[in-house]
């Protein structure tokens, strides 16, 4: 059996207040957050989820959702400010979940930043734009990457890659600005988080 629309709505509702507050939302937030003004129909879609094991709850408790399964639809998350030390994709790094599936971009996983700035904007990359990046650790030259840079802000930025006998360069695609060279220990500042491989323009 097929899961209605709303159904979606409620699981991809449920996941996201867990994952942005750490704990699942009451029946009232979960109406709220849908426009509902009575949780009686709620009630209902959440037992049909049950019954497809898509939603697991503990008889009791009021806080006791957890989509499991099959469950919610493939998302990507966007990941704001990054602290250096901590992993790219820690609870408090992120900031939404985008409702995009990341093999559309090739990849069976991806994390998204949002572009500060106009630095890449001769790539075609603006300020305002969501970079949707597939996690790895090293890099090719000419690649457009996402890194962390210690003792930068913004923390992750988008640069050009470029590998050099004894540095590291980071080249940015604005004729403004000047490429960031890292040599000997000093590359040591630069931690890949991983490639370019789409942009979700922003409307604005």
């Amino acid at each position: 059996m097929s899961i209605t629309e709303r159904q979606k709505q409620i699981l991809h509702c449920i996941k996201t207040f867990h994952q942005r507050e750490g704990f699942p939302p009451s029946l009232r937030e979960v109406c709220a957050a849908l426009g509902l003004v009575s949780p009686g129909s709620l009630i209902k879609h959440i037992r049909a989820l049950e019954a497809e094991g898509l939603l697991k709850s503990v008889p009791g408790k009021k806080r006791s959702w957890k989509v499991v399964g099959r469950s919610s639809s493939p998302s990507i998350p966007l990941v704001g400010r990054i602290a250096a030390g901590t992993p790219i994709l820690a609870q408090e790094n992120k900031e939404d979940d985008l409702p995009v599936d990341p093999t559309l971009f090739g990849a069976n996983e991806a994390f998204a930043v949002r572009v500060q700035g106009d630095s890449m904007i001769e790539a075609q990359i603006r300020d305002g734009d969501i970079a949707v990046i597939r996690p790895m650790e090293e890099a090719e030259n000419g690649w457009i990457v996402a890194v962390m840079v210690e003792g930068l802000e913004p923390e992750a930025t988008l640069k050009i890659f470029r590998r050099q006998k004894d540095a590291v360069e980071l080249v940015p695609a604005n004729t403004k600005y000047k490429p960031l060279l890292f040599k000997g220990k000093d590359r040591t500042k630069v931690k890949i988080l991983g490639k370019l491989i789409g942009i979700i323009r922003s409307r604005t």
